[in-house]
């Protein structure tokens, strides 16, 4: 070999070096930085005629494509299970337990109690004025809950809106970063920082959509949903969605009034086992918004319906005319059986005795069509009106159940089907966060290892040393024959 070609077999060694070196250097540097693969430099034989040295043929990035497929799912469970958790916990807090002060339960309980007191005293208007206070603040309590309800239809609804938006700039920022790869690839250029942005991207995505990563040529990738949706193939797949800045109880996604979820301008369903995007959290906004708060409203106005029909019975408060409200009324007016969609929200103590709208508290006592005062010491109402609150009857409506049972009892059925649904929801939740947890924990096994790394740049730092030392004695050479 001659001299020149040993000097060339160790100038390609420390260039090697100094490049293996940096790509240790980069491991170190981001081995907690999200997205990041682990590198590896790759090195080959540099063969042309008599001259051989070492040459860097490229750098391998290194995640596992199956544990990452894997994460991605259990990130899309976990995102649908923790707003589904989110829900129904929030529903819990604001209809709230019997111990609670201000919850539905001890609204009733308040409201019952002050009938019995006023009972025993009709005479006194302090008793009577607690009657009429408690019950303006028990419908306020149902008008309270049916509010929280529609609210967080319309958080949920202003949810899906930012999902779609996100889905979308998503989708596109994989393309173009696939066009980046794929251009760099074409001039032997390094990808692997351009892999991890994509990697990040797309696990942006997997969180309010579940998806498959395809491997295409040229490092290139395709984005394919379990249920069958290809949302990246070349092209982009584009979702749509009209938000409406306004939700109403009788407004769904049957009936036309709230929009649905479409994929490249075509309906699809946005949940359930017939969706091509179900699972992660942008079909759990949906079920939301069309399932789990619909339920909820259709329970708590059971219950309003309830209360209202309790006391609008004739054989309660035998003054009433006919079509006249009872005690609770549907915005001032009768309730009707056939508008009970939202009734919850328009439960209103009957005008004539809400001390906020002049009402005449006497009526408590006397009846709320008598035409002139009774005995200051008749009671036979306040009893009709505490025996129509703990009486057993069945709900006209809504699916807590058939059996016959009181106001209470009711309101009861409604937190123990709540508390059932939390449960089972935080059941799914935690077996999801384990699962993400998990395979987070073997994605990472397979990623930049410290001590690995240190032995590595031990490594290098010797075979530099070795190419050092040749520079050095091929330099003592040419000096010896220059000096002959």
């Amino acid at each position: 070999m001659s001299i020149s070609s040993a000097l060339s077999n160790a100038l390609s060694g420390l260039t090697a070096n100094a490049r293996a070196v940096s790509v240790v250097s980069d491991n170190l540097a981001n081995m907690h930085t999200e997205g990041y693969g682990r590198r590896e430099i790759g090195l080959m034989s540099n063969q042309h005629g008599s001259s051989g040295g070492v040459r860097v043929v490229g750098i391998t990035r290194h995640v596992d494509a199956a544990v990452l497929g894997d994460r991605r799912m259990a990130q899309s469970e976990l995102g649908h299970a923790e707003t589904h958790t989110a829900f129904i916990a929030g529903i819990q807090s604001v209809i709230g337990t019997p111990d609670q002060v201000g919850s539905l339960s001890a609204r009733i309980t308040a409201f019952e109690a002050s009938l019995i007191t006023a009972a025993s005293r009709p005479d006194a208007q302090d008793r009577l004025q607690a009657v009429s206070m408690r019950g303006f603040e028990l419908a306020a309590t149902f008008a309270g809950v049916s509010d929280d309800i529609q609210g967080r239809r319309q958080a949920a609804e202003g949810a899906i809106a930012v999902g779609v938006e996100t889905v979308n700039a998503a989708l596109e920022q994989v393309q173009d970063l696939n066009r980046q790869i794929l251009s760099s690839r074409m001039r032997r250029g390094d990808t692997a920082s351009l892999e991890d942005h994509r990697q990040i991207v797309i696990d942006r995505i997997a969180e309010y959509i579940p998806v498959r990563e395809v491997p295409r040529d040229n490092g290139s990738i395709a984005l394919m949903t379990p249920g069958g949706a290809t949302l990246l193939d070349g092209s982009v797949a584009r979702l749509g969605f009209e938000r409406s800045n306004v939700i109403m109880p009788h407004m769904t996604l049957e009936n036309g009034l709230l929009s649905g979820l479409t994929l490249n301008g075509e309906v699809v369903a946005a949940s359930g086992g017939r969706s091509p995007l179900n699972g992660g959290r942008l079909s759990a906004f949906f079920e939301v918004r069309d399932a789990l708060a619909l339920d909820a409203q259709t329970q708590i106005d059971a219950l309003a319906r309830d209360m209202i029909e309790r006391f609008q019975d004739s054989g309660v408060d035998t003054t009433l005319a006919m079509g006249q409200a009872g005690l609770f009324t549907d915005a001032g007016n009768v309730f009707a059986a056939l508008d009970e969609v939202g009734i919850a929200a328009r439960i209103e103590l009957n005008p004539l005795v809400d001390l906020g709208q002049g009402g005449d508290l006497r009526r408590l006592r006397d009846g709320l069509g008598a035409a002139v005062p009774g005995p200051t010491g008749e009671a036979a109402l306040l009893n009709a009106m505490a025996e129509a609150l703990s009486s057993r009857r069945a709900l006209a409506s809504g699916d807590l159940g058939n059996g016959a049972g009181s106001v209470s009892a009711h309101v009861g059925s409604l937190a123990s089907r709540l508390g059932q649904q939390q449960m089972t929801a935080e059941g799914a939740a935690s077996f999801a966060r384990a699962s993400t947890v998990e395979m987070q924990e073997r994605l990472l096994e397979n990623g930049v290892d410290s001590d690995v790394e240190t032995q590595r740049l031990l490594l290098i730092e010797q075979a530099y040393s070795a190419n050092a030392r040749m520079i050095q004695t091929l330099d003592e050479m040419m000096q010896t024959l220059l000096r002959i």
